[in-house]
Parts: structure tokens; C-alpha cells; sequence
């Protein structure tokens, strides 16, 4: 996900998007424990797009912030 996509979507949008990802997250921590799991590169590709979503999210408060 790139950071311009997120930036058009509403901080509702991305509160959900946020909540899929650490869903998705979790089901491959617990594949991995059991063993099923084979390669680690969408567990870190989830970690980054969660922690892009969250910068956006706190963009836009800041700036509802200011403008009051």
C-alpha cells in the first residue's frame, strides 16, 4: 500500500484497513508457531503497511488539530 492511497481514504477507512491488517498479522504469528508458515516476507510487508497506516492516522488528527 502506498502512502498517497492512504492519504485519500477517510481515518474510518483506514481504522478498518488498520484492523484487517493486524487480523491478517495474527493468523500468520500463529502459522508460524504451528509450523505452517514458509516465508517471513508478508509478515513484514503487514508490519509496514500497519505502521503506514498509523502515521497517516496521526497526519490527520494533527492537522484537524491546527485547524481549530
Amino acid at each position: 500500500m502506498k502512502a498517497a492511497e492512504l492519504r485519500s481514504k477517510t481515518i474510518i477507512e483506514l481504522k478498518n484497513a488498520l484492523s484487517d491488517l493486524r487480523k491478517e498479522s495474527f493468523n500468520l504469528r500463529v502459522q508460524k508457531a504451528s509450523g505452517q508458515m514458509e516465508g517471513l516476507s508478508r509478515k513484514r510487508i503487514i508490519l509496514k503497511d500497519i505502521a503506514r497506516i498509523k502515521t497517516v492516522i496521526t497526519e490527520k488528527i494533527s492537522k484537524n488539530t491546527e485547524r481549530e
